[in-house]
């Protein structure tokens, strides 16, 4: 076993161009220079028009949905995952199992919806083995409203719990960032969500067929997905009842609704 500190690799690193173009100089000091090669170094990507929005605050976009009907509840999300101006995955599922017939709709951070939706699905693990039956949708709900307000300030997390139990049948809560518990019939999250709540006013019907739950997510997101920048790419959706979880693909050139 051996150490070598960083300070040690920049002494001997050339000063000026020579020690950013080291790997301690352009990764370890400034993590933002990741994606610039050794002769990237003083050329015009330090510049303005560089790589240089990498090492900015980061703005992060999706859109995700969820409503109830009844019988079960019908969860949908877009795939687009943007680091700013960056889209860094275009085909992503951001609709995650914590339990056999409870999912959850991730927006904000991926990595902190990721790590909060794996406690999540450890916890009602625990809590299955120790109570011999699946658990309630409300107790993954609290579960997450517990760990995201109890860390609201290190997290941007916002998140739709939804799922069925047989002491409820289909239930639909909603996490905005900050650790807030809602139960909805229905609920949209992420920065597409601004854009279609005259959609969903004007359109949500309490009491809607599945057929018409559907329509209404598939629709939803098509039309936020056509307007904001950060969502885009393909629908995910996952139909949960009691008979189990029917996953659904929609693909981008067959959405009903595209950009103007």
């Amino acid at each position: 076993f051996f150490f070598v500190s960083v300070s040690g690799l920049v002494a001997q690193s050339a000063p000026g161009a020579a020690a950013m173009s080291s790997f301690a100089g352009r990764e370890l000091l400034n993590p933002a220079n990741v994606m610039e090669a050794s002769y990237d170094a003083g050329t015009t990507l330090q510049q303005d028009n560089g790589l240089n929005f990498l090492g900015k605050e980061v703005d992060t976009g999706t859109t995700i949905m969820a409503v109830q009907y009844d019988g079960g509840v019908i969860v949908g999300a877009d795939s687009r995952v943007s680091t700013g101006v960056y889209i860094s995955n275009r085909a992503s599922d951001k609709i995650t199992a914590v339990d056999d017939r409870i999912y959850c709709c991730r927006s904000g951070s991926a990595a902190d919806t990721q790590a909060v939706s794996d406690y999540v699905r450890y916890f009602l693990d625990q809590h299955r083995m120790e109570y011999g039956q699946p658990p309630k949708v409300a107790t993954a709900a609290n579960l997450f409203q517990m760990l995201c307000y109890q860390n609201k300030n290190m997290l941007t997390a916002g998140i739709i719990v939804a799922g069925w139990d047989k002491e409820k049948g289909g239930q639909v809560f909603a996490l905005p960032i900050g650790g807030a518990l809602m139960e909805r019939e229905y609920a949209t999250g992420g920065s597409g969500s601004t854009y279609i709540y005259g959609f969903c006013d004007a359109f949500f019907k309490p009491g809607m067929t599945k057929q018409q739950c559907e329509d209404f997510v598939t629709k939803g997101l098509c039309h936020a997905m056509a307007r904001d920048g950060s969502s885009g790419g393909i629908i995910r959706m996952a139909i949960i009842d009691e008979s189990g979880v029917e996953r659904k693909f929609i693909a981008g050139d067959k959405l009903p609704y595209g950009p103007l």
